[in-house]
């Protein structure tokens, strides 16, 4: 017989006689129980859950007495049957449910209490093997969770300890739990077995090295609302667990695009967790000065002396602990976001006079085991890998007649790290560890080589001397011919043009060094 449609199902608050409760997480079901005992709710409850709640000195029936039958297979089967499944399931509004109880001897069960395995906790921990984390998978709890949510209209699910709160003063106060409450618990009821089978999935995947599964299975908590999207009119949240990267801890909440340039930031800034002071400096996700230097100070007026205009109401990143005098040189003007490791005494007190700003603690750095990158487009998603190439010195190939000096090596290697994390086409022309002119996202890679070189001499920059590096090959020898003129003396690029034999002819010519990396960078 086919279920009622929503639109008539009953409406009505319902009163709460009988109660199954069977958690993995204990935290608080004993004074739950308490609650409803005195509420005069029949209990039923499984094993370790029964054990606490009659530790209370709260009256319990074992599942066994009203299945009769036994816990078996080690605990596997205890709940599975229809004397509990029959009880949950029954539409008590529908006389043809109450008749078949009847005839069956089955009793009604308006509240469910169960939280699963911890499936997660379990397969974080370090050893654990495919036999324990299968062991792991709840069978009995997700079975109960979805048909008391199926019957929200007729019965009331808890999942989580959080809850019991709320639904003990409703039911104290109204003698009923109201249906919008059912619902809504309902709701969270399935988006909890939801998240539970797609940890399973994803551990599965894991298992057979399954990158990129025939089903894409997402499940993040929802960590926060967030004021708006991109513009005020687009209603946006944040979700995951950036908790365990960064801590906000002056300022006003995060926004959408605050969202956005700190992922950026937190990239690039990534490529030198363990290198000398280096700072980096973004506006709309696009890095606008970088550098390294003997300071922390030091470094950030190189990075900033790359484009003195585009940081106000940016963001400066930095990958050591923050100084006073290199926060003094940041104060200067206005930095919307501010992110360190850590923060000498009283920088933070100093930082924290301007309201607007936002000081971030980076508690963690994205390393090469984080989630893969998913895009949404028309229709559904893309995914990728994350962008973890890099190159070392062993991995370089010199196409040139001229070899890279040792100081041409090492800004190479610094303005390889940088182009990654810029938009294509990206273009970077670097000196000393120092970025000297930036040009991204453009259609032409010329374009974004003459943008990088008008950023240098609109900041008094010599680029005499200087090296520079391509997220992709260069198609024509004008690039190339282009950055000799500008004053570079060597380039990085992967190669792979038609035109390679033309492009480092060019640079020979003009006494270029130039090195073949073998990896891409794209960036869109």
């Amino acid at each position: 017989m086919a279920l009622k449609p929503l639109s008539s199902l009953p409406t009505t608050p319902l009163p709460i006689k009988r109660a199954l409760l069977s958690v993995s997480d204990k935290t608080g079901i004993a004074e739950l129980a308490k609650n409803l005992h005195e509420s005069g709710v029949e209990l039923i409850s499984t094993g370790g859950t029964a054990a606490a709640i009659r530790d209370a000195g709260i009256p319990v029936k074992d599942v066994s007495e009203i299945t009769e039958f036994p816990e078996c297979l080690d605990g596997r089967v205890k709940t599975l049957h229809p004397f509990i499944h029959g009880g949950i399931l029954a539409r008590t509004s529908h006389k043809p449910d109450n008749d078949e109880l009847n005839r069956l001897n089955i009793d009604p069960i308006e509240l469910v209490v169960v939280n699963l395995y911890p499936f997660k906790d379990t397969i974080a921990r370090e050893g654990i093997t495919p036999a324990l984390a299968t062991e792991n998978i709840d069978i009995g709890g997700p079975t109960m969770i979805r048909a008391a949510a199926k019957n929200f209209a007729h019965v009331c699910i808890l999942t989580h300890p959080g809850q019991y709160e709320g639904f003990t003063e409703e039911l104290s106060s109204s003698k009923s739990i109201p249906f919008s409450m059912r619902q809504s618990l309902a709701r969270v009821a399935f988006q909890h077995t939801a998240d539970y089978d797609a940890a399973i999935s994803t551990y599965f995947n894991k298992l057979e090295e399954n990158d990129l599964p025939e089903q894409l299975t997402l499940s993040l908590p929802k960590s926060a609302g967030l004021r708006y999207g991109e513009n005020p009119h687009q209603k946006a949240a944040v979700y995951g667990e950036q908790g365990k990267f960064i801590d906000c801890f002056h300022g006003k909440e995060l926004s959408y695009n605050n969202y956005l340039d700190i992922d950026s930031a937190l990239q690039l800034i990534s490529e030198f967790k363990e290198d000398e002071p280096t700072t980096a400096i973004f506006k709309h996700t696009v890095p606008c000065g970088v550098a390294s230097a003997g300071t922390l100070a030091e470094s950030y007026y190189k990075a900033f002396e790359t484009d003195k205009v585009s940081p106000f109401g940016g963001i400066v990143i930095v990958n050591q602990t923050l100084d006073m005098e290199t926060a003094k040189a940041i104060d200067e003007i206005f930095t919307e976001i501010i992110l360190a490791p850590a923060f000498e005494d009283g920088v933070s007190e100093f930082l924290s006079q301007k309201k607007n700003r936002r000081l971030v603690r980076l508690l963690e750095l994205p390393g090469k085991t984080d989630v893969l990158n998913v895009k949404s487009i028309f229709g559904g998603a893309l995914l990728q890998q994350p962008d973890h190439g890099t190159v070392g010195k062993n991995d370089l190939r010199v196409v040139t007649k001229r070899k890279p000096t040792e100081a041409e090596l090492k800004d190479l290697l610094f303005s390889w790290r940088i182009v990654k994390h810029v938009k294509s086409n990206a273009i970077v022309y670097a000196k000393n560890r120092q970025t000297c002119g930036i040009g991204t996202g453009q259609t032409s890679r010329v374009d974004s080589s003459e943008i990088a070189v008008q950023k240098a001499i609109k900041e008094n920059f010599s680029l005499e001397g200087s090296v520079v590096a391509s997220d992709a090959f260069f198609p024509f020898s004008d690039g190339i011919i282009a950055a000799a003129e500008a004053g570079a003396t060597a380039a990085i690029q992967p190669g792979g043009s038609i035109r390679d034999e033309e492009v480092i002819k060019a640079a020979d010519d003009r006494d270029m060094t130039m090195i073949f990396t073998g990896i891409r960078h794209f960036k869109h």
